[in-house]
């Protein structure tokens, strides 16, 4: 029996699309038979919103599902429209997650405890959304987490955040003896055919050999319209140019852990 996959898509850095790339990469796997979870651990909550759920009218959340081990997973879990995908929406609750979990013991595996149990369900991915900022609730991603893909906009700076985020991954792993987790796939995204750009890629490439994505996930009006839906990329316009790009990124990833 094929063990389940536990994918974090993460970086410090906001407008790296995250959430782009976690919830049409989540749909391209369930459009392929596989049952997926999505869990959004964001505040933001676009992860759902992206998959047109109205976060702001849940009473319960991934905040909920956290901080209360009586709550089951088929409580905060919502299908989708597309088949075999569900989602775990967060929402603004999760700025008081590390305060609310401070004085619990083995508050860095909370998320690690319940993902295992929900994994009894069945499921063959779990797919985590994260914040654009690191802290406990990214830890306790990292910890749940066996494959981490870290989308990098091609601007200068994000070099600096890229490195860091390399070297969290490396801490978090050895501090927790986590060798299973790991650094599967470094995506260029928001890129425009600019030297700088190009630069940028060129030293990804060099840090993180044979771990970057085949092509670059470039601005495309197409993927933006499908999120102002609440559609995935598949479901709005699945022969566009942005269905191309993420179809391609999505089977490196699934390349990246086999």
């Amino acid at each position: 029996m094929v063990a389940p996959r536990r994918i974090a898509f993460i970086n410090q850095k906001g407008g790296t699309c995250k959430t782009t790339l976690a919830v049409n990469t989540a749909a391209f796997f369930a459009k392929k038979g596989k049952r997926v979870l999505l869990v959004d651990l964001d505040t933001q909550g676009h992860a759902a919103k992206s998959l047109g759920i109205d976060v702001r009218r849940l009473e319960r959340n991934v905040f909920h599902w956290l901080t209360d081990p009586s709550l089951p997973l088929e409580s905060v879990a919502h299908p989708t429209a597309v088949e075999g995908l569900k989602v775990v929406p967060s929402y603004k609750q999760m700025a008081d997650f590390p305060l609310e979990v401070a004085n619990r013991p083995g508050r860095e595996q909370l998320l690690k405890d319940r993902v295992e149990q929900a994994l009894a369900s069945g499921y063959d991915y779990v797919v985590f959304d994260s914040p654009p900022s690191l802290g406990l609730v990214s830890t306790n991603i990292l910890l749940a987490a066996e494959e981490v893909v870290v989308p990098v906009a091609t601007t200068y700076l994000s070099l600096d955040g890229c490195a860091e985020m390399s070297e969290t991954v490396k801490e978090v792993a050895d501090r927790h003896a986590h060798g299973s987790l790991r650094i599967s796939l470094v995506v260029p995204t928001m890129y425009r055919k600019t030297a700088l750009a190009d630069e940028v890629v060129s030293k990804l490439q060099r840090y993180f050999p044979g771990r970057v994505a085949r092509e670059p996930l470039a601005f495309n009006v197409t993927i933006d319209e499908a999120q102002s839906f609440g559609k995935t990329i598949w479901e709005h316009a699945p022969w566009s140019r942005g269905a191309t790009l993420l179809q391609r990124i999505a089977e490196d990833i699934d390349r990246a852990g086999k």
